[in-house]
């Protein structure tokens, strides 16, 4: 059986409700005291006035009324017995034929508050065939009645008054809980019903940009969580979308890479004929068709990689950084028309803790969007000097105790355009050029961070780009003054 829904609103109707009632109790409690000291304050001022009336009457030795007056008096009292006392004198105004024992004693000129509430509440629970014998001052003066009466009536009004209040408390309780209900209905519950249906919505196909919420133009926190939402909507759209790319991606390397590593074996045979040849011309450039072929088939295995959470671990061993470098250069195309000058600033005894095929392809990728910078203002005659520079030092431990290897790779190319600056690293995003994959400087990221390291595009006044790769701790040494002789 499904689980029934409680709408908020019913629960804003209730929990309001309820909250005004509470506070009219806490004013009933005050209130129904004032009340029963009031109606006992009230009878004794009867008392007061008949006892004054009575003072030009005279009725007999023992009452200053006549027993006509007396049955009239007790009657509209509902009284048993009424005295005055003044100046310690006591004046029996009227009693009946028979007084009750008073099972209750109240002396209305010694009430607290505290009293007089716990006096209400025991009469209300209590009260009904009781008889109080009640006492009170007289205005300022010596004054005082007394009064010896059953608590019924007393009971009967208190109730009638609690009813009276109970239903004007629960009238303002349903009216108030009405106008929150409303308000919150119009200006928080439906505006958190239609995000709640946009997600709904936006659920059943993400990757459709028509279902992201429109916010409205509401200031206040509800148009906040709009705007919010809607820019959540539109990153998850666009994360899905660069999913959704990689899949495919994916999908098309992995029908071509069985293919791929055929055709490079077939090359690697070849290859291996030629290094037999002893043309002076072919055994220069054999090794390095041998090694760019090697690297070919080890891409093909791993050419998903980037499609899993992380690339493999990499196999770090001592590499002299120049010579990686320079591997790096012969490997790139550059066209001798575009006049791009190829600096290998890297010290000749630096060596470095790295995986040398993982390195080689963050600075291949490094330096080829470098020459691609290069080749795009070939043809500026403005443009003098087009350099393409890869250095690397020790760098020494500062004030925050960091200390390790520095890699740099600069030219004195356009720049970084903008966009790409906003979407570095970040696959299919950061290309600076038409056509380009962006994946170069995501997957450069990708193994600077495996080796423990950062990346990062600095900063500088001078024209160009720079990138900054930091390898932390032990990852370089200087090559001892011995070994280098």
């Amino acid at each position: 059986m499904p689980k029934r829904r409680r709408r908020l609103s019913t629960r804003i109707l209730v929990i309001t409700a309820v909250a005004v009632m509470l506070a009219e109790v806490l004013i009933f409690v005050p209130s129904v005291s004032k009340f029963r000291y009031d109606w006992l304050t009230a009878k004794i001022e009867t008392v007061a006035v008949a006892g004054l009336a009575s003072e030009e009457i005279d009725a007999g030795p023992e009452s200053v009324l006549g027993p006509n007056q007396e049955s009239a008096l007790l009657q509209s009292l509902d009284a048993q017995l009424i005295a005055i006392n003044d100046n310690d004198a006591s004046r029996l105004l009227a009693r009946a034929e028979t007084v009750g024992v008073p099972d209750v004693q109240i002396n209305l000129s010694e009430q607290t508050m505290v009293a007089m509430i716990l006096g209400a509440f025991d009469t209300l629970v209590f009260g009904g065939d009781r008889v109080m014998r009640v006492q009170g001052e007289v205005g300022a003066g010596p004054v005082r009645a007394e009064v010896v009466m059953a608590e019924r009536p007393l009971h009967r009004a208190m109730l009638v008054y609690s009813r009276n209040v109970f239903l004007l408390s629960l009238s303002i309780a349903l009216f108030a809980a009405v106008l929150v209900y409303t308000a919150i209905s119009r200006y928080l519950v439906r505006p958190i019903l239609g995000m709640t249906h946009a997600m709904i919505r936006f659920g059943a196909n993400p990757t459709d940009p028509e279902r992201i919420i429109v916010p409205s133009r509401r200031d206040d926190e509800i148009g906040v969580a709009e705007v919010e939402l809607a820019a959540m909507q539109r990153r998850l759209t666009e994360t899905l979308r660069e999913q959704r790319h990689l899949a495919d991606l994916g999908l098309a390397v992995s029908k071509i890479n069985h293919d791929l590593r055929n055709i490079l074996a077939s090359s690697q045979m070849i290859s291996d004929r030629l290094a037999a040849v002893e043309d002076p011309t072919v055994q220069r450039f054999a090794p390095l068709l041998l090694r760019s072929l090697d690297r070919a088939l080890h891409y093909t295995q791993s050419v998903l990689a980037y499609g899993r959470a992380v690339e493999r671990e990499p196999v770090r061993r001592e590499v002299r950084l120049r010579l990686l470098v320079d591997d790096v250069y012969e490997s790139l195309i550059v066209d001798p028309d575009w006049r791009i000058e190829l600096v290998n600033a890297v010290p000749s005894d630096l060596l470095a803790m790295v995986d040398p095929d993982q390195f080689h392809r963050v600075i291949l990728n490094l330096c080829r969007n470098a020459v691609e910078a290069l080749a795009g203002i070939a043809d500026d005659p403005s443009v003098v000097v087009r350099q393409l520079r890869v250095g690397g030092d020790l760098v020494e431990p500062g004030p925050g105790g960091w200390g390790g290897l520095l890699i740099f790779v600069e030219d004195t190319g356009p720049g970084m355009p903008e966009v790409a600056r906003e979407n570095l690293f970040k696959a299919f995003r950061g290309s600076a050029r038409s056509g380009g994959t962006g994946l170069g400087l995501p997957i450069a990221a990708e193994i600077v961070e495996a080796h423990g390291g950062a990346i990062r595009l600095s900063t500088q006044d001078q024209p160009g780009t720079r990138f900054e790769i930091s390898l932390p701790g032990r990852a370089a040494r200087r090559e001892p003054v011995a070994a280098r002789a």
